[in-house]
């Protein structure tokens, strides 16, 4: 899978959950993609250039990093 596409995804997921918060949010989407994603695709999405993605999505990418 490109890159371009788990930019879209995270960021799409990051949306989703917005009117939680943006703290509850990056959490939220950090949950969601350890849980539903394969291990390849987070692996890929944490050698992303993390500009591309949105705060939310960012910030759940720096969740995902630290765990």
């Amino acid at each position: 899978m490109d890159n371009e596409r788990l930019i879209r995804m995270a960021n799409q997921i990051a949306r989703n959950l917005a009117v939680r918060g943006e703290a509850a949010a990056a959490a939220a989407t950090a949950d969601h993609i350890r849980q539903f994603w394969d291990p390849r695709m987070r692996a890929a999405l944490l050698a992303v250039d993390r500009a591309a993605l949105s705060p939310i999505a960012a910030a759940a990418v720096t969740r995902l990093a630290a765990a």
